[in-house]
Order: structure tokens, then sequence, then C-alpha cells
């Protein structure tokens, strides 16, 4: 059973999770669909001081083990089983536990950069980018990252401004050029989500 790999990419903030979220929800999850986030990708620095690792750029794509990504994607669409790794956003280093994923018929890919990696833009079948406009992406990246994530906002401003509105202008929006549907609005959009529920059910149905 070949997977389907829909992959939703677009700034920090600009609703990605949301959207990949609302998509699965009329469908059997780990069974017909499941969801992978990139983040869990993030590569495990113990070698680094926890002050180190504060201060890396995690918006740029050597932040990423792409390559294991690309592999778990391509042993998913072999019917292979695969264990994606968790990361902590507190300590910057990944968790013990990983998150067994099964072959299923859809696959949903959400990341910043996804979009960017060549390779895992070849293993993607259908491309979404969130076209949010960044002050709203940066409000709500001050929102999750203090409430949920108990960072301080000084830290959070500073982060943007030194990483992650930079990057975004190197990579993350020029890659929006390989992408098959632009998504404006955020995760809430309802036109875009009837439209990506409407295709994996028609995939689900050939299958």
């Amino acid at each position: 059973m070949p997977n389907i790999v829909i992959g939703v990419s677009g700034p920090s903030g600009s609703g990605k999770s949301l959207f990949a979220k609302s998509i699965s929800q009329n469908f059997n999850l780990n069974t017909e669909v499941a969801i992978i986030s990139e983040d869990g990708y993030y590569k495990n620095r113990p070698d680094l001081t926890f002050e180190e690792r504060c201060i890396q750029n995690y918006d740029h794509p050597d932040a990423f083990e792409h390559e294991l990504l690309s592999k778990h994607l391509s042993d998913l669409k072999s019917n292979k089983t695969i264990n994606v790794p968790q990361y902590n956003y507190t300590s910057h280093l990944r968790k013990k536990e990983t998150t067994r994923i099964m072959p299923c018929s859809v696959i949903i890919l959400e990341g910043i950069l996804l979009l960017a990696d060549t390779k895992i833009r070849e293993l993607t079948d259908i491309k979404i980018y969130m076209d949010s406009p960044l002050d709203i992406c940066l409000s709500r990246r001050i929102y999750r990252d203090s409430v949920e994530r108990g960072r301080d906002i000084a830290s959070v401003i500073t982060q943007y401004n030194n990483h992650v509105r930079p990057m975004y202008f190197k990579f993350i929006e020029p890659s929006r050029k390989y992408a098959d549907m632009i998504v404006p609005k955020g995760g809430k959009n309802q036109i875009a989500i009837d439209i990506i529920q409407a295709k994996i059910a028609k995939l689900i149905d050939n299958k």
C-alpha cells in the first residue's frame, strides 16, 4: 500500500499544525492518516551546554536531521513502520520516547523547511504552503513560546529578530514557489480544509 505524503510548510506561527490537525479530523488517525512534525527531527545536541543550545539557530536547515526524515518517509512508502523522534522544547534535546508510526494511506508532514529540502520535496506528493502575514506569525509565536513552552517574551523576540525572520527570507519564503497550493488566513481556512479533506477521502477510497 503506497503512502501519499502531504507536506504542509510555511513560516513559524503560520498555522501549519492546526491545518494538519484540521484536515485529519474526519479520518481514522494512525490507520488512514498519520501526522508527522518536522520538529521531531531537530538534531540532538547533548554535547552542547544548555546555554549553548539556547542560542542555536533552529530555523536553519542545518538544525534538522533531514536525512533521517527522508529515510523515514521512504520507509513508510515501502510499508515499513518507523519511530519518530520526540523533541523537548524546554531542554532543546530529544526525548527518550519516540512515536511509532505505521504505514497508512496518507501521511501529513508539517514543518517550516520541508519545501526547502530537495529530497523531502521529491518524497512529498502534495505540497502546501501556509501564507500568513509575519506580524500575525510573530504574535502567535510569542503566545505559544511564552505560554506553552515557558520562555520569556524578551528571548522570544530576540530569537525572532536574530534567527526566525532572517531565515524566513533566506529559506522559507523562497520555497513557496514549489507549493501546489498556497493557503492564506492560517490553519482555520475552511475552504482549503474542505478541499484537502475531499482529496484525502478520494485517495483513501481509491486504495
